[in-house]
């Protein structure tokens, strides 16, 4: 963990939790696992703020406990996953996602799963079927059974998993004590690992819910107040078959889809639409057959990817022979040919994919930073391995003195690398080969820190720009509300025209100007996050690999 992921994860944390749990966060990324006497001791924070903050912490996944180092019996040690803190960063990918796959319900319950941690399964159908209803015409509500529905459909694709239960506390809740440990043997490590499917049986089983009814619209203020006793009482008293099973965003799953969808849109771009939807269907065809730490997918026949493509796109056979030539062709690679049984058995290669989506981003760097030139050099490093000056200027065609200093302005940053082979053992220059080379491996995690700096630096400028203008903005908050609940109660357009002339022109110019200046900060977030997407993607399967 590098001082650049421990500032983003401060700021993400400092945004969405607030300042307390951006403290207790960040101290414990820097310290490692530490019981609660530590973190009070250390943070100086009071007690029940420390405790606060390590609920809502572990509410939403971030943070794992477990029974201390010195074994049964110790205090019990808290940790924080860096990981899991970044990926609050992706919330709005994550939240598209489900809307382009199953609209507006699902759109609405990733986002309170991710908004609240995790809930039940019937907490989360009536929050979201009250809030659609919320937005629908007069006369019309959102029936529970579709959003249950699309619930189970979420479940069933694995974009929802059961949250695993509670770890033991240890002797405490056993009736017989344990046996005790033999001299010299090692304890049993405590996996604090994410659940997964093999780990926990249970974990896409969709409970049996009694939930019957329609989302209901919210209450003005008044109503709240004169029936909220009434409704928690009766709230108390309801059971939907469900209750203590709770549910979280599969992330890995979502990262599975990203991955597939970078794929498809590279080979459209390379090739054509008909060669990425036939990739498509290979890798929708793979999605239960192979694992996702698998440098490629299942060998799939022909004969199957052709009874398996969409029926509107009419590709005979002999057509889908010849795209999958050319895909196996390609040098990009991103289809290999297994055998020759069922008119030819092919595979997507997803470590070359990856591998090739992460050096085209190196590439396109290079370009934005140094120009087209410095581009043509990089590339060339890429592809040859080992160059001296001589042969990189005569390959690049590009003079002597130029083509020096792009190489020294690479080297300057870390993007190429200088290999001395010498001839004797005693490295005299005369008697030394100096060779330009690029690791991308190595290049690919310099680039990873500097995005997460990118993101650092913007999410810090965004929320400088909102405090420079807090005044103005809690003031236009206060007329939208304003107009708001006029428009609700009927108001005169003469009453609705005076409330909005309460903001000057020049005001209105200043917030128009504030808004597309944070709306820009935004997009260049999650454009960022694309970029640290495919290069963790790209890091981790090479760790997989090797």
């Amino acid at each position: 963990m590098t001082a650049q992921e421990v500032r983003l994860c401060g700021l993400l944390l400092q945004e969405h939790f607030g300042e307390v749990v951006e403290k207790v966060g960040t101290h414990l990324l820097k310290s490692g696992a530490q019981n609660l006497r530590t973190i009070l001791h250390e943070t100086g924070i009071s007690l029940d703020l420390v405790k606060k903050s390590l609920c809502v912490l572990v509410q939403h996944g971030a943070c794992v406990f477990s029974s201390g180092r010195k074994g049964p019996g110790s205090p019990t040690e808290y940790r924080t996953s860096c990981d899991r803190i970044l990926r609050i960063l992706r919330y709005p990918r994550y939240i598209y996602t489900a809307k382009t796959l199953y609209g507006d319900t699902g759109e609405l319950i990733i986002e309170e799963l991710l908004q609240r941690g995790h809930m039940t399964m019937s907490s989360t159908v009536k929050t979201v079927a009250d809030r659609l209803t919320q937005n629908m015409e007069d006369g019309r509500s959102m029936d529970y059974n579709e959003v249950s529905n699309s619930f189970s459909n979420l479940v069933e694709t694995h974009f929802l998993q059961r949250c695993p239960p509670p770890p033991r506390a240890g002797p405490k809740e056993s009736a017989t004590p344990a046996p005790p440990a033999i001299p010299g043997t090692p304890a049993a490590p405590v996996s604090n690992a994410p659940p997964t499917a093999e780990s926990f049986p249970d974990c896409y089983k969709v409970p049996h819910v009694t939930l019957t009814g329609r989302g209901k619209r919210q209450l003005s203020s008044e109503d709240v107040d004169d029936q909220r006793n009434a409704k928690k009482a009766k709230m108390d008293s309801e059971t939907h078959g469900d209750e203590g099973i709770c549910w979280q965003v599969n992330f890995e799953r979502f990262h599975l889809h990203f991955r597939d969808q970078a794929i498809i849109s590279a080979v459209a771009n390379k090739l054509d639409q008909t060669s990425s939807e036939i990739v498509r269907t290979m890798l929708r065809m793979s999605e239960v057959t192979t694992s996702p730490s698998a440098t490629c997918t299942k060998p799939l026949s022909a004969n199957e990817i052709f009874r398996s493509l969409p029926t509107n796109y009419n590709i005979l056979r002999p057509i889908l022979d010849q795209y999958l030539t050319l895909l196996v062709d390609d040098p990009m690679e991103f289809v290999g040919k297994a055998g020759e049984s069922g008119g030819g058995m092919y595979v997507v290669n997803m470590h070359r994919a990856l591998a090739n989506l992460a050096r085209a981003t190196l590439e396109s760097v290079v370009q934005e930073r140094f120009g087209s030139r410095s581009a043509r050099i990089f590339r060339l490093l890429l592809r040859k391995r080992h160059l001296e000056q001589k042969q990189v200027e005569d390959f690049a065609m590009i003079p002597a003195k130029e083509a020096k200093d792009m190489l020294y302005s690479l080297l300057s940053q870390n993007l190429v690398q200088l290999q001395e082979v010498p001839k004797t053992p005693d490295y005299a220059p005369s008697r030394t080969f100096y060779l330009y080379t690029v690791n991308q491996l190595p290049t690919s995690r310099m680039l990873l820190q500097n995005c997460y700096k990118t993101v650092a630096n913007l999410i810090e400028r965004r929320l400088y720009e909102s405090k420079e203008s807090k005044r103005l903005l809690e003031k236009s908050q206060r007329i939208e509300a304003i107009l708001a609940s006029l428009q609700a109660s009927g108001a005169e357009p003469e009453q609705l025209t005076e409330v909005e002339e309460m903001i000057t022109a020049p005001e209105k110019q200043q917030l128009d100007a504030l808004r597309l200046h944070i709306n820009k900060l935004d997009s260049a977030e999650n454009q960022v996050d694309e970029t640290i997407f495919l290069i963790e993607s790209y890091i981790t399967s090479t760790a997989t690999t090797s």
